[in-house]
């Protein structure tokens, strides 16, 4: 199983993808917008928005890829760890 993180401080993306792994998600995450965020997002089962730390054109350009597929969408304003370690409990 796949998630994709949008959003989130630089500094926590190995605490990221570690909790992800103890879920058995591979993750990838982008905190800051690059074209890779377009060709690179795929189609994960689950996509993570941390809406406080992200820009309005990441999260359209998130959502626009994953549009006509079948992916939960988690949205929380807070980017801990705590805050993730929830929705993927919730998503498990």
């Amino acid at each position: 199983m796949s998630v994709v993180i949008v959003g989130g401080n630089e500094c926590m993306v190995r605490e990221y993808k570690n909790l992800c792994k103890e879920y058995n998600y591979k993750a990838k995450v982008f905190v800051k917008y690059t074209e890779a965020l377009q060709k690179s997002i795929g189609s994960p089962d689950l996509m993570v928005l941390f809406t406080n730390t992200v820009s309005h054109k990441m999260i359209k350009t998130a959502l626009s890829r994953i549009r006509n597929s079948d992916t939960a969408v988690a949205r929380s304003h807070s980017s801990s760890i705590t805050a993730l370690r929830a929705i993927m409990e919730e998503h498990s």
